[in-house]
């Protein structure tokens, strides 16, 4: 027989931050209390195409330019070849990689060029979000309507992503960067939370708290949570990385993320958020269901954050320049990347 527990809110009235206070058997409810409490429909008037990316001002870049003072460079991608994480859920293959030019062609001069020339061409083929990438803002839809109220049918079509497509953000992805290090925080001794477990607000205060100043979060910040699965599947290998058991963040840090008016936020995990998912009813993601079509945040996933944790640990500084430009593929509702982290 279930129980069903009453929604405990705030002292402001809004959904809260405890997920012992969510109803396990009503995602629907959960997830409806949260759209409506921390969506920012209209925020940026009725033809933003940005959400919160409009959080990063020039004063924001000018901010994170000067936080560069070793000059070390990070990229906080994962590979992308054969080997990656993907298993084929909804057809998300791992990249392939043909070469159309190869050195071999240039030794037997079979490629019709004059005077001794030779050369090498390839192509990649491959899912936007099979490693390190960003969801866009036409990626996810709650109950048939896309960011800032339009109907998803009317934003995604067989063309595209004819409204918000990543390419609008090609040059927008640029801010000051902040590394919190829940994994090393809350396991010391392995630095890896174990899969299933629910990063809530409170971890991620205590660890901005334990880092200190530097790791405070606010308005036009990208925020990075190293959670350490990632870790993991680089000594034990890839397992269910894509799709399966993880450390995530909770369904009830949407007010966290709301509140703090961060740009965008990304994560060392496959999926962003906790998984298996808070309920004991079917439910998937239900963070993206807030996030992306309700607050307009962009979500990244599948990032690469060990070396930059161990530097952050070494200098006792968790913000840097963060430079994540996704590529300008016209409609497109994802976009592999390469960020890189200039400390």
């Amino acid at each position: 027989m279930s129980v069903r527990v009453e929604r405990v809110e705030d002292a402001t009235g809004l959904p809260g931050d405890d997920p012992a206070d969510l109803d396990r058997n009503d995602p629907e409810a959960e997830i409806a209390a949260r759209a409506a409490a921390f969506g920012n429909w209209g925020r940026w008037g009725p033809d933003d195409v940005l959400g919160t990316l409009n959080f990063i001002d020039p004063q924001k870049r000018v901010e994170a330019a000067s936080l560069v003072r070793s000059g070390a460079v990070v990229s906080l991608a994962q590979r992308f070849d054969t080997e990656g994480p993907q298993r084929g859920w909804r057809r998300r293959t791992n990249p392939v990689h043909t070469m159309t030019d190869t050195g071999t062609d240039a030794e037997r001069g079979s490629q019709g060029f004059p005077h001794g020339i030779g050369g090498a061409d390839d192509v990649i083929a491959m899912p936007l979000q099979c490693s390190t990438q960003w969801d866009g803002l036409g990626h996810i839809f709650d109950h048939g309507m896309a960011w800032n109220g339009r109907r998803a049918g009317d934003v995604v079509t067989s063309d595209g992503d004819l409204v918000t497509g990543i390419e609008h953000a090609a040059s927008v992805v640029a801010s000051r960067g902040v590394l919190l290090d829940v994994g090393r925080f809350l396991r010391p001794e392995t630095g890896e939370l174990e899969d299933g477990y629910a990063i809530t607000a409170a971890d991620l205060e205590a660890t901005i708290a334990a880092q200190g100043a530097s790791s405070a979060v606010g308005r036009g910040d990208i925020v990075l949570v190293r959670t350490g699965q990632f870790t993991r599947t680089r000594r034990d290998g890839w397992g269910e990385y894509a799709g399966g058991p993880a450390p995530g963040l909770s369904l009830t840090t949407a007010g966290w993320l709301h509140r703090t008016e961060i740009a965008a936020i990304a994560t060392d995990t496959w999926g962003f958020e906790v998984r298996p998912n808070e309920f004991d009813v079917p439910a998937f993601q239900p963070l993206h269901q807030v996030v992306i079509p309700n607050m307009g945040l962009t979500i990244g996933e599948m990032w690469n954050l060990d070396e930059l944790a161990a530097l952050c640990a070494q200098d006792g500084r968790y913000d840097f320049l963060l430079s994540a430009a996704p590529l300008p593929i016209t409609g497109a509702v994802g976009s592999p990347i390469n960020p890189i982290a200039i400390l």
